[in-house]
């Protein structure tokens, strides 16, 4: 399939949610209609989704809890209960771990909210959709191309169950740069030709081997260093940035990707198997361009924005600040006159509630789909260091790690394990292939 097709699909695939894509900004929640929500992962972002969720509107109510430690989701029930009060109604019987947790979340909830280890969203959010739930799943919405292709499965049936599905990349839900695309798409900054993204910033959490632990529990409990768990850093930062280009390029998708990257900073075991550096350029057959970098690294300079150039002129945007246009000279030419009412991260609850409760629930299942893939492209053209065109890597199915979600355990081998001085191989580009 040629890639001009490759669009047409997911703009048809699009096309059927369309309607459901915007929810009236004015629309409020019927205090008498309860959402109960349950979460899958109960790390720093799932306590994130839950907090954002009861801040959304004031009848929401966490009634579940699923993760694969039973320490954490002890620490974390507390944590939320203690600022949320009886908002949160978690007893030991709805406290589910272990590989299987989010069976019991599934079927305790209305409302499934999945923030666990990236290379499972995908599964998990197929169950839930099949279960008839309303799902919020965070990025990354797969790690590889298979995981992509159960992503638009569960779309397709969130679609036919009329249920909510919605992203975790969240700058389509930041008021303020619905704004500026408004007006990018209105011609303000003439026609796009280029596009620059960053995301540098210090490494996420590394959690050191505890006496006790085998080598897969320490993998899934230091899970977003490890690629067969995470991805890489294009995937967990960058992605962010590529839905936001692609969003103000009327999500079309560039044809190939090339890239480089590496380790270059710290050398420890914490930091798994990732590179700690990727660059990456998206080329359309137009010629237009997205040059996208990440790294992760302390002591060095941070950096998340992005610059559209267009012919008349500029848009700037810097993670949660406020965008604002240029001309050509630099001259400042538009920028809001207003704040935001609430931010991003509880803005992406908000509509999706509301959409539920309006009976138009959002579909963001096709956005998630491509924005995942052109990034997964980046991905392997870093680590395999090969140009790689986005509609062969996605007809490829191609997958990191095992296959099948459910014949992961703590009993499996681990698909990396470290040398002998302790740290992990990373792959070398010319010799890895996927």
């Amino acid at each position: 399939m040629s890639n001009k097709l490759s669009r047409r699909h997911f703009l048809q695939a699009s096309a059927a949610a369309g309607a459901a894509l915007s929810v009236a900004q004015g629309a409020h929640a019927a205090g008498s209609d309860q959402i109960r929500f349950g979460i899958i992962g109960c790390g720093g972002r799932g306590m994130g989704a839950s907090r954002n969720a009861l801040d959304a509107v004031p009848n929401t109510k966490l009634v579940a809890m699923g993760e694969l430690f039973e320490d954490r989701a002890v620490v974390a029930r507390e944590a939320v209960s203690e600022a949320f009060g009886d908002r949160v109604d978690v007893p030991d019987e709805r406290l589910f771990t272990g590989f299987n947790a989010y069976q019991g979340v599934i079927e305790s909830a209305d409302v499934v909210l999945i923030a666990c280890a990236s290379r499972f969203h995908p599964f998990y959010a197929l169950n839930a959709v099949k279960a008839g739930k309303h799902v919020f799943v965070e990025k990354p919405h797969g790690i590889d191309a298979l995981g992509v292709h159960r992503i638009l499965e569960a779309a397709a049936i969130a679609e036919e169950n009329k249920t909510a599905f919605v992203s975790g990349l969240c700058y389509r839900y930041d008021t303020l740069r619905q704004e500026a695309v408004a007006r990018i798409k209105d011609g303000e900054i003439g026609e796009i030709t280029a596009a620059q993204s960053d995301y540098i910033r210090t490494p996420y959490s590394l959690n050191k081997r505890q006496e006790g632990w085998s080598e897969i529990e320490y993998q899934f409990r230091n899970w977003y260093h490890f690629g067969w768990l995470t991805g890489d850093d294009i995937l967990q930062s960058l992605l962010h940035n590529i839905d936001s280009v692609l969003w103000a390029l009327n999500d079309e998708l560039p044809e190939s990707t090339y890239g480089i990257g590496g380790r270059s900073t710290e050398f420890i075991p914490e930091l798994g198997n990732l590179f700690d550096h990727n660059g990456a350029i998206w080329e359309y057959a137009d010629g237009r361009r997205i040059f996208g970098m990440n790294r992760t690294a302390s002591g060095c300079h941070t950096s998340n924005l992005d610059v559209f150039f267009g012919t008349k002129g500029r848009c700037h945007f810097c993670a949660t600040g406020t965008p604002y246009f240029t001309d050509l000279k630099g001259n400042v030419t538009w920028k809001p006159d207003h704040g935001r009412e609430r931010d991003m991260y509880v803005q992406e609850h908000y509509e999706m509630i509301n959409s539920i409760l309006d009976g138009k629930p959002i579909n963001d299942g096709p956005r998630m789909a491509r924005s995942t893939m052109t990034a997964i492209c980046g991905e392997v053209a870093c680590m395999t260091g090969k140009r790689v065109n986005w509609q062969e890597l996605f007809d490829s199915k191609f997958t990191f790690g095992p296959a099948d979600d459910e014949d992961i355990s703590f009993d499996m081998e681990p698909p990396v394990t470290p040398l002998e001085n302790g740290l992990y191989p990373i792959p070398v580009p010319g010799v890895y292939d996927i």
